[in-house]
């Protein structure tokens, strides 16, 4: 066999089906980014699109599109929650929290390849995830407003960015266990 029958036998890391995929769930994570549901503390969808496409697409999908999507926000493009964008914006106070999506991605991609779509571990990375998320978001709250506002206390800064967030997330995170439990199975690897 010649070198340039091997070359052309090897699949690539990259495939066009893997191209769409991340685009599309860019596009889906900055959808529901814009979608704010209107409560005592807004929220919205994105985690919750978070989840369901690292449950749905595994860990290289997930983390590509998760790096499209920090990408496009970073050169402002308006796929944050208000129609923002800009570099300011994930290295501001809350930035964190949008930068902690990469280790749900990591987790439950992870999850998803290694055990299927199955509830139980789906729901255990999730959540490990969502607590990695919260916990490297608040650290860098903290820093952030450290610098620029002055000293905050922890109990202060989970009061105002992780406790009025952890219903909803674990609503979030029930249905995307649903959709990536029933969706994923069409999806190819």
């Amino acid at each position: 066999m010649n070198q340039t029958a091997s070359v052309k036998s090897k699949k690539p890391s990259v495939t066009t089906a893997d191209i769409a995929f991340v685009a599309l769930s860019a596009a889906i994570i900055t959808i529901c980014a814009w979608i704010s549901i209107p409560t005592v503390v807004p929220f919205t969808l994105q985690t919750f699109a978070v989840f369901a496409i690292s449950g749905i697409f595994g860990l290289k999908r997930s983390v590509l599109s998760m790096g499209v999507y920090l990408l496009l926000a970073a050169i402002g493009v308006p796929v944050l929650s208000g129609f923002k964008g800009g570099f300011d914006k994930l290295v501001g106070t809350t930035g964190g929290y949008i930068l902690g999506f990469v280790f749900i991605a990591v987790i439950v991609g992870y999850t998803s390849d290694r055990f299927g779509r199955r509830v139980l571990p789906l729901v255990l990375s999730m959540l490990l995830g969502l607590l990695l998320c919260y916990t490297f978001g608040t650290a860098w709250f903290m820093l952030i407003y450290a610098r620029t506002s002055g000293s905050v206390g922890l109990g202060t800064v989970l009061g105002w960015c992780v406790l009025p967030f952890i219903l909803p997330d674990c609503i979030k995170l029930a249905c995307a266990v649903v959709l990536a439990n029933r969706v994923g199975k069409y999806v190819k690897a």
